[in-house]
């Protein structure tokens, strides 16, 4: 559901044959680290099979699993769109302690099928079958660190260590959950209408581990990229 294609930000200045679509950066210079991350966007987001870069536009999550606050819910054959159309808003590498962080604010739909069972706030909730949730504005902060280590080719190399994103939503998200109740429609509507007019707490309550699966795809992309170029091509010193 988020969609956050934030590792288009952190390649931004690769500068070699695997990636010639990206204008190489000094670190310290914002304003050509997040023009060169923009221009990569649309290109990186539909994937990058000979770095090993999955497509992240649409990206394909097989199984999401959420349980909080006594609503279990299943998320299948789940399909994400809208990555390539992230808007950069802050950039910052620090190569001297390793950490880099970036804020992209993106618009997405989330595809799928789903399995719900619980209570959502004071309302009894049931249902499975096809489900289309859309995310206006959404703003992602992700800080990741990093160590290097020594790739393949002998040179040294990015890892991300490890790395933690928070999220808000700026502007709506709409639900729309079919066969709720078995088809019931006057036991789901007013369930629909609760979660369509009090989107915050139903992202609150429910969107964490989407989120968090969406980003953990592109954790995996920026590994690739990370193991395919080595560290020294990654910036302009």
């Amino acid at each position: 559901m988020l969609p956050f294609i934030w590792f288009l930000a952190v390649v931004y200045s690769v500068n070699c044959a695997s990636a010639p679509f990206i204008k190489p950066c000094k670190s310290s210079d914002t304003d050509c680290l997040i023009a060169s991350a923009q221009a990569a966007v649309p290109i990186v987001a539909a994937g990058i099979p000979e770095l090993g870069v999955r497509s992240l536009d649409p990206m394909k999550i097989p199984v999401v699993k959420s349980n909080t606050a006594g609503l279990e819910v299943t998320f299948s054959d789940n399909v994400v769109t809208g990555l390539k159309g992230c808007k950069i808003e802050s950039l910052k590498n620090d190569l001297t302690k390793n950490k880099q962080v970036v804020i992209m604010r993106c618009s997405t739909e989330w595809r799928g099928n789903y399995k719900m069972d619980g209570q959502m706030i004071v309302l009894p909730v049931k249902g499975e079958g096809k489900c289309v949730m859309t995310v206006q504005d959404i703003v992602i902060k992700t800080t990741i660190d990093l160590t290097t280590v020594q790739g393949d080719d002998g040179k040294p190399h990015w890892h991300i260590n490890k790395w933690k994103h928070a999220y808000d939503v700026k502007t709506n998200a709409k639900f729309q959950f079919d066969n709720l109740f078995n088809g019931n429609k006057i036991l789901g509507d007013p369930v629909l209408n609760f979660m369509n007019s009090n989107w915050q707490v139903v992202m609150k309550e429910m969107a964490g581990p989407s989120i968090y699966a969406t980003s953990e795809a592109v954790v995996e992309a920026v590994e690739a990229i990370y193991k395919a170029v080595p560290a020294e091509e990654l910036f302009i010193s």
